[in-house]
């Protein structure tokens, strides 16, 4: 990132501050004002006594000279150059399937939900490993694809903060999940493709055993691996049920067995991963994208970025600032 300047000439008008300084000591250009006082009759003449108000006349000319040196930074066209790699070849695909079910909402994971702490994550790992493409499935007691596999970050950044636990109803279908997810990536080009579980359980619904689906990323070349969310022992749990809207509230015995998620996570040229907190989760998901990354080529674009009226509105305010205080506080007249 650099900043640059499309009118830098008109920082000459800066010049301006020091010589209207001058001038003002040498009396030239003085403001013509009647005092209104009393010094004739020997009266006072006026003053600050007070050292607040002091500060706050001294404080309103600092507003009034910052607006006239952001009008001359607006005027000098402001514009920031940003560096933004352009991938020119496919890189991985990577399908994050994130389990949805009731007691993902327990709160163990560094004081927010399991399943808050799982989207975070992938919001994350998004942002840092920009040139592979991401979708997404959720999966309950059913499955759906929410994001298919796509370039579009956003798109699935955006998705992410619409995730509610018991989406996709109260039951944990892996088999159904993995298996919508092979699904949609089968058909896909890419040289690497790898789904990413996102669970606190043990499969429990669905029509599809795990191992079935285990089979069938094996059989279209892809890899996967498994992660298991949540510490052992009772923790604390509350959420809203989005199709009945009730609320439940109490304390989730959490001691699943992951043995079947490390049997099929190994199966099918992965690993398992039992994380317990959000460093955890991100040190994990990291490790499985750097893994499955491939070589990819790319330019540089450079990304142009115009602050003249995000400058020029600050030297309004600053003058806004100014007139209130010089003539609704000190009543002044300018």
């Amino acid at each position: 990132m650099s900043v640059d300047f499309m009118n830098p000439a008109s920082f000459l008008l800066l010049l301006l501050i020091p010589l209207l300084y001058t001038f003002r000591k040498i009396k030239v250009f003085n403001q013509i004002s009647l005092p209104l006082s009393f010094s004739d009759w020997n009266g006072w003449v006026f003053t600050w006594n007070d050292k607040f108000r002091k500060f706050v006349s001294l404080f309103a000319e600092i507003l009034c000279l910052a607006g006239y040196v952001a009008i001359v930074i607006a005027l000098a066209e402001p514009v920031v150059h940003h560096q933004e790699r352009v991938y020119t070849s496919h890189g991985t695909d990577v399908m994050f399937v994130l389990d949805t079910s009731p007691s993902m909402a327990a709160r163990d994971i560094n004081g927010v939900t399991r399943i808050e702490a799982a989207c975070s994550t992938i919001d994350k790992i998004v942002d840092a490993n920009p040139g592979a493409s991401y979708g997404l499935v959720v999966m309950g007691s059913q499955a759906a694809v929410v994001v298919p596999v796509t370039n579009d970050k956003e798109t699935l950044k955006s998705r992410l903060e619409t995730i509610t636990i018991g989406l996709m109803g109260e039951g944990t279908a892996i088999g159904t999940g993995l298996s919508t997810a092979v699904y949609h990536m089968k058909s896909t080009v890419a040289k690497r493709k790898c789904i990413v579980l996102l669970t606190d359980g043990e499969n429990n619904a669905g029509e599809i055993h795990p191992e079935t689906a285990c089979g069938l990323a094996i059989k279209n070349g892809i890899v996967l691996y498994t992660v298991g969310i949540g510490t052992k022992g009772t923790v604390p749990l509350e959420y809203v049920n989005p199709i009945t809207g009730k609320n439940y509230s109490g304390y989730l015995d959490s001691n699943f067995d992951s043995t079947g998620l490390e049997q099929i996570a190994v199966a099918a040229g992965g690993r398992y991963y039992s994380v317990e907190t959000v460093s955890a989760m991100n040190m994990a998901l990291s490790s499985i994208i750097k893994k499955q990354d491939v070589v990819q080529s790319y330019y540089m674009k450079t990304i142009d970025e115009y602050y003249y009226q995000n400058v020029l509105a600050v030297a309004i305010v600053c003058f806004i600032l100014a007139w209130i205080i010089k003539r609704i506080y000190l009543k002044e007249f300018m």
